[in-house]
């Protein structure tokens, strides 16, 4: 999966102050510009909240206090009598009506690479000698908003799987910092010199594609035709979280990941259809109590307020918000002397879904005594993905076409949405 790559800065056009991305296969330059958080979303929008590494389903949403492998962390009744969770996630506990657990995930990869590119994209890597759209890449082709100069899809903090075979036109935009935003917005010449520069790149451009019909020279054709489009958009209020009062940035949390679901909530109000939010560090082989401990209180302030300002602005019902990693950890404690942890563990784990029209306040499947066997409603990366595709509002079932014209559905066949959310 090719994904986004900073390359030299081009002074041809003098783009945002030179600051632009030169040819890359990602369809898009380091710059934006948004559009007035006015404009309210008429389809559906996602925000992934990916927690890197792989979370410790027994130490989040399917614990087992009191049992030998069960941790050091307490469970606290949620607002949904008879939901229980991590102690850790004290605010998020209060918002469980709006959220349903699946805790029956049972997905087969074990390795980060290909467990990471199966749950973004719905099919194991190198199969069939194709590159898979992300999940984010589908949803900006299928319910993205193609005349919106706003990028459809946008990963914050991690260089995100990516279009594939869709092309660079779906490629994910990459804001690595939420607080720095996205720099280099205005050209450095007069609105008519930079014009006509834009205008003789564009003939050489055409020419170039013209005699030599290169993918290379289409990706950076229209990398640098949105590059302009969104120069030329008034303001960039929305990758701006400094407009933000300092109550508000506060109530996310100081760190990149609370700033950069802000960013997100902000990104979603402009119209962006998917933002996908990085928190890495869950790879706990070792020192996973204390380390699952600070990354769930993180998680829980963030996630918490971006619910509620979602729930606040009428934005909650339209936008799915998705907490997941590429896989759960092992029911029992490694031996890592002092500072144990727990490993790789695919075969049971638990994700949450939040809004987008979710039936909200349940649990979704169950897992045996150790939390280490599916005993109840199994769901797999295909019933996942479909599962994702139907709250939003795509048909899994479509088939798409590569380059050479071969039919690939959105979801591969035998994958199954989960009635019981939808």
């Amino acid at each position: 999966m090719t994904m986004m790559d900073n390359v030299s800065r081009r002074d041809l056009l003098k783009l945002s102050a030179a600051g632009v991305l030169g040819v890359s296969t990602s369809g898009w330059f380091n710059v934006l510009a948004s559009r007035a958080a006015e404009t309210r979303r008429q389809h559906k929008s996602c925000i992934l909240l990916w927690m890197d590494g792989g979370p410790s389903h027994k130490d989040t949403f399917d614990l087992r206090p009191g049992t030998a492998q069960g941790g050091p962390f307490q469970q606290i009744q949620t607002s949904v009598n008879g939901i229980q969770i991590s102690e850790h996630f004290p605010r998020f506990a209060r918002q469980m009506q709006h959220a349903a657990i699946i805790r029956s995930m049972s997905t087969g990869e074990g390795a980060h690479g290909r467990a990471k590119y199966y749950l973004h994209t719905g099919y194991k890597e190198g199969v069939g000698g194709l590159h898979y759209p992300s999940i984010g890449s589908i949803a900006a082709m299928e319910i993205g908003d193609r005349n919106n100069p706003m990028p459809n899809f946008v990963s914050i903090g991690n260089r995100s799987y990516g279009s594939g075979f869709l092309g660079p036109r779906h490629q994910p935009l990459i804001v690595n910092s939420a607080a720095r935003g996205v720099d280099n917005l205005r050209p450095l010449v007069a609105e008519r010199q930079f014009t006509s520069r834009v205008g003789l790149l564009d003939e050489l451009e055409q020419s170039f594609h013209r005699t030599h019909e290169a993918g290379t020279s289409l990706a950076h054709r229209t990398t640098y035709q949105r590059a302009v489009t969104l120069m030329r958009d008034r303001g960039a209020r929305a990758f701006d979280i400094s407009g933000e009062s300092q109550a508000t940035r506060t109530a996310y949390g100081s760190g990149a990941f609370g700033e950069g679901c802000l960013l997100a909530r902000r990104l979603v109000e402009a119209g962006v259809t998917f933002v996908e939010v990085t928190l890495g560090g869950w790879d706990t082989h070792q020192n996973n109590f204390n380390r699952v401990r600070q990354l769930s209180q993180q998680v829980d302030q963030a996630m918490s307020q971006l619910v509620a300002d979602l729930r606040e602005r009428g934005l909650l019902d339209s936008t799915l918000v998705i907490w997941m990693g590429e896989f759960g950890r092992t029911p029992r404690i490694n031996n890592r002397g002092a500072q144990p942890g727990r490993d790789h563990f695919p075969r049971a784990w638990s994700s949450v879904l939040i809004g987008g029209g979710v039936r909200g306040g349940q649990v979704i499947g169950r897992t045996d005594a150790e939390a280490a066997t599916v005993a109840e409603r199994p769901v797999n990366t295909l019933d996942f993905m479909a599962t994702i595709c139907r709250i939003l509002g795509i048909d899994y079932t479509k088939m798409n076409q590569t380059p050479i014209g071969r039919p690939i559905r959105i979801v591969d066949r035998g994958g199954n949405h989960i009635r019981e959310l939808v």
